[in-house]
């Protein structure tokens, strides 16, 4: 009597150019997750442009620094900036606008290197505290607001994260979300690398993420954890739904290959859907945020830490 044939879908090989070609679809969708988070997110800088005498100058304005060092605040100086005032206040507070007189300084570093530019340094603050500021620069004899309108900056300032326990949380989240993105390709073309790369993605977002993720918010803002059911962290919370839901899609794939993959195949296309969409949400937004009229009250900086926008 023959014995049945063992099914063994995860031992079919597929051709190298629909591998090598999942793999460039998975690169180009996570590199546009990439950028959308860099234009969108309330940490990087803010971006626009300076018309003076019919040309543009572009700058960046600073959302985010460390509490070891004031926050300096740079645009571009065309040569007919007369003069500068920074104006800035502690975020969600009644206190007034301060001004702070820029001066014109040459760029040290990095893409600005050389540059003249026009520049202030609002006061460091304790980890978690944001300030709002904006500029007003005279050209020409006119006043011209940066940014325009009635729109502020929103700084945070976080406490340092050791360089290598950053870099190791940064890695291991870009790439377990590039395979987590991989994996659903496979779920869709080719469903026998499917199972191996689910699991890889799954441990790569626990060490990442639910480990060192944890390691990381607790050196910049003091505390482990300030998602669900503690907080409203979204990042905190972002990082709990992708991990559970591969959490899910693993579980239902197993470790061995099945007879129907059907069930398998369309979990784990959910759970790369939702690490896509759960991505493309900025990153930081509701994060850890100092409470400045607790701090009034006397309360430790540590102590009046929550989460806000």
């Amino acid at each position: 009597m023959e014995r049945p044939v063992e099914h063994r879908s995860d031992s079919v090989k597929i051709p190298m150019w629909k591998s090598a070609l999942l793999w460039v679809v998975a690169i180009l969708i996570m590199l546009s997750a990439v950028i959308y988070q860099r234009r969108t997110g309330p940490t990087y800088p803010m971006r626009g442009e300076i018309e003076v005498a019919g040309q543009s100058h572009a700058y960046r304005l600073i959302r985010s620094e460390e509490t070891i060092r004031d926050a300096r605040v740079a645009v571009p100086n065309p040569g007919d900036v007369v003069s500068g005032t920074l104006f800035f206040k502690r975020y969600k507070t009644d206190d007034p606008f301060a001004p702070i007189s820029m001066q014109s300084e040459t760029g040290k570093e990095g893409r600005d290197e050389g540059e003249r530019q026009w520049v202030g340094y609002l006061p460091a603050q304790p980890a978690a505290g944001k300030l709002e500021y904006y500029l007003e620069l005279q050209i020409d004899g006119r006043s011209v607001r940066v940014p325009e309108g009635d729109e502020q900056v929103i700084i945070r300032f976080k406490d340092p994260v050791p360089l290598p326990l950053l870099a190791s949380h940064v890695l291991f989240m870009f790439f377990s979300v590039l395979i987590g993105m991989r994996t659903g390709l496979a779920a869709l073309l080719a469903p026998s690398t499917m199972r191996r790369w689910a699991w890889v993605t799954l441990f790569g977002l626990t060490v990442g993420g639910m480990i060192l993720g944890p390691f990381v918010q607790k050196y910049a803002f003091g505390e482990y954890w300030t998602g669900f059911p503690w907080g409203y962290d979204l990042t905190d919370n972002k990082m709990l739904i992708m991990w559970v839901a591969w959490l899910l899609a693993c579980s239902t794939v197993g470790t061995a290959p099945k007879k129907k993959e059907l069930v398998g195949r369309i979990v784990v296309g959910v759970a790369a859907i939702v690490m896509t969409i759960v991505y493309m949400i900025p990153h930081s937004m509701r994060g850890s945020e100092l409470d400045y009229s607790k701090l009034d009250q006397g309360v430790p900086a540590t102590e009046a830490i929550g989460t806000g926008d």
